[in-house]
């Protein structure tokens, strides 16, 4: 196995073998990439390891693993599947016969992990992961909810025009600005208005009439 020690070889070698792992970390295949991934990367570790790097690569290897498959699902913040992927570099780069080599595993991994992701758009997910997707969904809703009650509660509300109305501008109501629009009517600057009606962040004002304010 020869071949094994150019380094575009092992660049390819690492990339498949962690396309596989992180595939079957990521989707739902019946163990096939996991078995396709576990071989090709022992095939890469048995050849390698019959040099000065002992079989504690290998465990360090298989921790950066661990630490991944954890912080997917357990902790979900990605702190530790970070420093995972860095013992799984730090495992494949050591036992490499020059840096050159070395950098190109590393390079491998990283081209492997990453394009696994492809796999999602054929196989159904493992959902890893899941409760910071979730986690980032609730504070988004939440952001949405609290801007959507604040212009809701506009309805009603006075202020005057800052800009002209053709038929969008600004308007600002009770210190804050806000764009807006008169449908289909011009205003100019420094006009009365109320606000008629909201929808998300679409506000609809119309002109105070002077009659208006003397009733009120």
């Amino acid at each position: 196995m020869e071949w094994l020690d150019i380094a575009s070889v092992g660049f390819v070698v690492v990339l498949l073998g962690t396309l596989f792992l992180f595939g079957e970390l990521l989707v739902r295949a019946k163990g096939l990439f996991g078995l396709l991934g576990v071989a090709i990367m022992s095939f890469y570790f048995s050849h390698h390891l019959t040099g000065d790097a002992g079989f504690w690569v290998v465990i360090l290897y298989l921790v950066g693993l661990a630490l991944i498959m954890v912080d997917g699902k357990v902790i979900s913040d990605g702190t530790i599947a970070l420093l995972g992927i860095a013992l799984m570099i730090v495992g494949l780069a050591i036992p490499s016969p020059s840096v050159i080599y070395g950098i190109l595993v590393g390079m491998g991994f990283l081209v492997g992990g990453f394009s696994s992701a492809l796999f999602l758009k054929v196989f159904p997910s493992r959902n890893m992961w899941s409760k910071m997707t979730l986690r980032d969904r609730l504070t988004g809703d939440q952001g949405y909810n609290s801007m959507n009650e604040e212009y809701k509660s506009l309805i009603g509300k006075q202020g005057k025009t800052i800009t002209p109305f053709r038929p969008t501008g600004s308007v600002e109501i009770e210190g804050k600005p806000y764009s807006a629009t008169s449908g289909s009517h011009w205003l100019q600057e420094n006009e009365q208005v109320e606000v008629v009606s909201v929808s998300g962040t679409y506000i609809l004002v119309k002109k105070i009439e002077e009659q208006d304010i003397e009733d009120k």
